[in-house]
């Protein structure tokens, strides 16, 4: 069986919530990041990085949000969650999920883990109060041009998706301004509207 490593509040939601849209069979192993758990030695035994989400699979760990959810896209083809058949249009879902994980999420990451590049106090608060406008920044590139239809990639629901909706939950927090966005914020209330992520919603808040 499959397992997850994941810890409330994190990025991790998103491959929680490609599992439970893919039907997968699996079991969640949910961090306390309040008492640093995920630099536990059980924890870095599985994933030396000390970060979330890892998942678990037959043939050792994956880790990493875009490599974990192409390949629960690729594990369970039935489920449609990427054009499996196209290179190009599955390319270019990488190249979406690539820029949540390498560009969004390090703006957002300046808010509360400044500390990861630098250990000035004064360069780290300059980090945090940057943080709406590169935050804002990305979101606009997103709602202006990268945000095709009612789904990331159109018309089809992908593992863009979940990723997405994951990362938009924290545009209130990083003082984004929201009216900015209306196409990401129809986007966020279509995903929370959905079955599966009603259900892994009601997981984590339990």
């Amino acid at each position: 069986m499959l397992t997850l490593h994941t810890a409330t509040g994190t990025c991790a939601l998103a491959s929680h919530i490609a599992l439970e849209e893919a039907g997968a069979e699996y079991r969640i192993a949910r961090l306390a990041f309040a008492v640093n758990e995920q630099r536990s030695p059980a924890y870095l035994a599985v994933n030396p990085k000390g970060r979330v989400p890892t998942l678990e699979t037959e043939r050792g760990p994956l880790t990493e949000t875009p490599a974990i959810l192409a390949y629960i896209a690729q594990r369970f083809p039935a489920a449609g969650l990427a054009p499996l058949a196209d290179p190009f249009a599955f390319a270019e879902v990488q190249a979406f999920n690539s820029y949540l994980c390498s560009t969004v999420h390090v703006a957002h990451a300046h808010r509360m883990r400044g500390h990861r590049w630098t250990a000035d106090p004064v360069v780290m608060e300059g980090l945090k109060r940057g943080v709406p406008k590169s935050m804002g920044e990305a979101f606009a590139l997103i709602e202006q041009g990268m945000l095709r239809g009612p789904w990331v990639m159109g018309e089809a629901y992908s593992i863009c998706d979940p990723y997405l909706f994951t990362l938009a939950r924290w545009l209130e927090g990083d003082g984004v301004e929201l009216t900015l966005l209306p196409r990401v914020l129809e986007h966020r209330q279509r995903m929370a509207e959905r079955p599966a992520v009603r259900r892994v919603l009601a997981a984590e808040a339990g």
